[in-house]
């Protein structure tokens, strides 16, 4: 990393912390879909963001400056770092009341970075990432191609880690525009009195804007072939780069459902850690310890819906079930793991929603994760480990006896010394939740049900 990069600096903050930012490489395609879907939510978000892009030259910015005169109309601030070029200044977008050009002295490691930085009510959004070296390359050598450029860095959703590469971004414009810099800060402070009361409903049309943009550039790579049709052997590192980033997506919004709970803000790794664990008790294949896995890490994205499902079955009747795991069929390769989510609230006695399944037909990924879900849930809510079995055997009809029994026996070894491996939720690549042949995530359904 660069000194006195805003990278170096935020991963530095971090360290001291004790906190792990998890970086990883992109290339120039996946950057900008990223970017641009990011740049749009704005125009589909409450809030009026503060938005403070950095680029590399002011020609790349040029190529944007339409886009970002588009973007100055919902956003209350926009700040454009860049280092001078040829029309930097004289474009119609610099001239709006709201947009600042900042021009960086060409020495600066921040003319070497690719920021973007929205800092919204209702949710944030940042891309921090610098450009590899030619080094970095290896003997392959710097890319013909100007998409296939790589850069160094992180993307993410954490307001924590957004504010902090805001300020740290306004601190940089400061050492060239003082003025401009603290009334930057006044607006971010605005922003985070207003974050207070505002809805985070955002991040689903974020995460939404995000996977269509990314598999919009798929398709256009590959426009003769369907996304759920490209195996690894079909396709390039780049579309494996796009692949990873959309289930990243998803990955993001689990972390910040967690974040948002104060009192279980780890409930998605500690549900993924109990249900891999009761998998293995069980013995089940690789391919199934996958999806338990990824069913895990995304088992809360089920909840914010829930009020919206309620307002659309009064308006449209019984047949309409909207959840949370809807926004992952946007996602051909997720659509195994939707299925099994949807099922998360049967019983085994079919008397559960959404379909009212019965035993073994319901997915078995969707009975375990539901039972270990419930199971971490009433321990975080202070119960007992046999206070909880005992309420699971009076309730027969809920779960299923035979997983029943695998999570008493785990919950003896618990109680005994066993521990339970603990891998964070934010992944810097999500193609360790891929087949083999890259085209699906999990095995096909274990039950005769339909899907959603």
């Amino acid at each position: 990393m660069l000194p006195d990069s805003i990278l170096q600096r935020l991963t530095a903050q971090a360290r001291a912390e004790g906190a792990v930012l998890h970086l990883g490489v992109y290339y120039k395609n996946t950057l900008v879909s990223l970017c641009h879907a990011l740049e749009d939510a704005i125009a589909q978000s409450q809030g009026q963001p503060v938005v403070l892009a950095a680029f590399q030259l002011g020609k790349w910015y040029l190529q944007e400056a339409d886009r970002y005169g588009q973007l100055a109309e919902r956003s209350r601030q926009v700040a454009i770092l860049a280092a001078p070029d040829a029309g930097f200044a004289e474009h119609p977008t610099g001239e709006r009341s709201n947009v600042d050009l900042v021009e960086i002295d060409s020495t600066d490691p921040v003319s070497q970075e690719w920021h973007l930085t929205i800092v919204s009510p209702s949710y944030c959004a940042m891309v921090l990432c610098q450009e590899l070296s030619p080094a970095d390359y290896g003997p392959a050598g710097t890319p013909q191609s100007d998409l296939e450029r790589k850069f160094y860095g992180l993307w993410t959703f954490v307001p924590q880690w957004v504010d902090r590469g805001a300020a740290l971004l306004v601190e940089r414009v400061a050492r060239y525009r003082p003025q401009l810099a603290q009334q930057l800060e006044q607006q971010l402070a605005a922003v985070a009195i207003e974050r207070q009361t505002t809805p985070i409903d955002d991040w689903w049309v974020v995460t939404s804007q995000v996977v269509n943009y990314l598999q919009a550039t798929h398709r256009d790579r590959h426009p003769d072939m369907a996304i759920a049709q490209l195996g690894f052997e079909t396709v390039t590192p780049l579309d494996r780069n796009l692949v990873s980033n959309e289930i990243q997506a998803f990955l993001r919004l689990a972390e910040l459902l967690d974040l948002a709970d104060a009192k279980n803000p780890t409930a998605s790794t500690d549900v993924a850690a109990l249900a891999e664990a009761m998998g293995q008790l069980l013995d089940l294949s690789a391919a199934q310890l996958k999806s338990i896995r990824l069913v895990a890490l995304l088992h809360r994205i089920e909840q914010p819906l829930a009020k919206v499902a309620e307002e659309a079955k009064a308006q449209m009747g019984d047949f309409c079930t909207l959840r949370g795991s809807q926004v992952l069929r946007l996602m051909p390769r997720l659509r195994s793991i939707a299925m099994m989510l949807n099922h998360l609230d049967e019983r085994w006695d079919g008397a559960g929603l959404p379909s009212g399944l019965a035993g073994d037909t319901i997915p078995l990924e969707s009975r375990l994760v539901a039972l270990c879900a419930d199971f971490q849930r009433s321990q975080v809510a202070g119960d007992p480990p046999e206070v909880i079995l005992q309420r699971y055997r009076q309730d027969a009809g809920r779960w299923d006896p035979k997983l029943l029994n695998t999570l008493t026996l785990l919950a003896q070894g618990l109680q005994h010394g066993w521990q339970l491996p603990q891998v964070p939720l934010r992944a810097t690549s999500g193609l360790w939740l891929l087949d083999d042949d890259g085209t699906a995530i999990g095995p096909p359904p274990t039950s005769g049900s339909t899907g959603i």
